[in-house]
């Protein structure tokens, strides 16, 4: 039996992270609920508490940002799909602050 779309190629976005039909494959095998990246400046307090929790995670991953031959990896092409062009411990950095202001605003409305 083939691997499910989102664990191959086809489901798989070239410049990084899944496309549509992979979202939809994952959701359909796991039950999950897969968005699309934020790649610009979060609108929202959600927008904001998703990508820096996603920097965060993928800034300290392991794994190098670039292979032996000098080409962008996975996980440099999921930043890269974020919005985020430097290296993973600026990423980490980016995504603390997001975070930081997330709980700002929500302290602020919960007062």
């Amino acid at each position: 039996m083939a691997s499910p779309l989102w664990q191959r190629k086809a489901g798989q976005n070239p410049k990084g992270g899944l496309n549509e039909a992979g979202r939809r494959s994952y959701k359909a095998e796991t039950g999950g609920n897969l968005k699309a990246p934020v790649k610009g400046s979060p609108s929202g307090p959600e927008e904001m508490r998703r990508k820096g929790s996603f920097l965060v995670r993928m800034g300290s991953g392991k794994g190098p940002l670039r292979d032996e031959k000098g080409r962008p990896t996975r996980l440099k092409l999921s930043l890269e799909a974020w919005g985020h062009s430097g290296d993973k411990a600026s990423a980490v950095a980016k995504g603390r602050r997001l975070l930081a202001r997330y709980q700002a605003m929500k302290k602020a409305k919960g007062k």
